[in-house]
């Protein structure tokens, strides 16, 4: 095994410096030719109405393997260098006048340098939710641009649920079922169709697992891609042999009502108290490392939250996959450019790190709310909005 980000060179996100100070495209991709660390999607745009895309990261070139798992140290599975950043995926002005990144596969087909690829993305849905808010119109203004940063449109949700008219489910089951009818496809705090659906996702993950993965694998393997398993419930032929119909609604039934039975017993048995966004359901809490090992009192002196979250791992707005967030975006911006001051931006919980500072916490309940502020860019403006100031002054000798 070998490994590459301990190159020289490979000082993580240093190459952001040069991006800083790049004034046109060329300028820009030069800067990226640095940027070895870590793999990502660099984006540019400019007043002249160019946007661009370059992927960037350290990306070893495999010839005759794939660098999945550990080869024999002889000599036969060697690296031939590396490709050069440059030479990875980019795009300049594409033709459909935007280009969309969510960790997705954005390799484009007719990519050639497929031996300096790797093999695992993200699953498509948040990305193919962008692609599809993105090709309604051509004019978005800034309002439309934050509710697509956090829009909580769930796509695995709209394929699901359109087998649900196939279960033949009786009781309370049936019931809840009838909950998910007229449902708009919304992972919102509050709404009982979004706990639902997102229990039920969970438990499709969880029985596939159970059925699909081998059991001397299994504590290789933790899960199957959510896209893997929509696409055998979608084309049930290639994974239910037997009777692919039957078996695509009996895996259907046992879910859903293992999703509903796991409701039953988190929150109590009456629908009308499943809403999603409580603290047993989808919430965010931000603990602080020394608050988890200290008393109460000072637990909630360091620690932020609870508070109501929507989305999931799968929506553009994503909250990760677990009932109290663990990941997702922090930090988001929207930049009118060359109207710089009219940038608006999201971030959490606040600018200092001292707990009893006023900016302590002061951004965890906007950001939790998906509400932006202002990203001032010129000095005037800056100046006019600082609250304070802090010196920092070298003691003399």
């Amino acid at each position: 095994m070998r490994c590459a980000w301990l190159e020289p060179g490979g000082a993580p996100y240093l190459a952001s410096l040069r991006m800083n100070q790049a004034s046109d495209w060329e300028s820009f991709i030069e800067a990226c030719k640095y940027s070895n660390i870590p793999g990502e999607n660099m984006i540019w745009a400019d007043i002249h109405g160019d946007i661009g895309w370059q992927a960037v990261g350290i990306a070893p070139v495999r010839k005759n393997f794939s660098g999945l798992v550990p080869v024999p140290g002889d000599g036969r599975f060697e690296w031939e260098g590396y490709l050069p950043i440059l030479e990875k995926p980019n795009a300049l002005n594409p033709k459909q006048g935007y280009f969309a990144t969510a960790n997705q596969n954005v390799t484009p087909k007719d990519y050639t340098n497929w031996d300096a690829i790797g093999f695992s993305w993200a699953d498509p849905f948040r990305g193919d939710r962008i692609e599809e808010v993105l090709s309604e119109k051509k004019i978005f203004d800034i309002e439309d641009m934050r509710l697509l940063q956090v829009d909580e449109v769930s796509v695995p949700a709209k394929i699901i649920t359109k087998f649900n008219h196939e279960m033949k489910l009786s009781g309370k089951y049936a019931e809840v079922l009838d909950l998910l009818k007229d449902w708009d496809h919304k992972l919102t705090s509050n709404s009982i169709p979004a706990s639902i659906y997102n229990e039920w996702e969970n438990q499709i993950k969880v029985l596939a697992k159970e059925l699909f993965i081998p059991e001397i694998v299994k504590d290789y393997i933790s899960n199957i891609q959510l896209k893997k398993i929509i696409d055998w419930l979608e084309n049930p032929e290639t994974r239910f042999k037997e009777n692919p119909i039957q078996e695509r609604i009996a895996f259907l039934e046992k879910s859903f009502t293992r999703a509903i039975d796991s409701l039953t017993k988190k929150v109590g048995a009456d629908p009308t108290k499943w809403h999603y966004g409580q603290t047993l359901l989808k919430h965010v809490t931000i603990k602080h490392p020394l608050g988890e090992s200290s008393n109460s009192e000072t637990r909630e002196f360091l620690n932020v939250g609870p508070l109501p979250r929507g989305g999931n791992a799968y929506t553009v707005g994503s909250t990760g996959s677990d009932y109290e967030q663990s990941s997702g975006a922090s930090f988001r911006i929207i930049v009118p450019v060359g109207d710089w001051d009219k940038t608006i931006g999201t971030n959490s919980p606040g600018q200092s790190g001292n707990p009893k500072s006023n900016f302590y916490k002061n951004l965890f309940k906007p950001w939790a709310e998906n509400t932006y502020f202002p990203v001032y860019f010129s000095k005037d403006l800056i100046l006019l909005n600082t609250v304070e100031k802090v010196f920092l002054i070298p003691k003399s000798e």
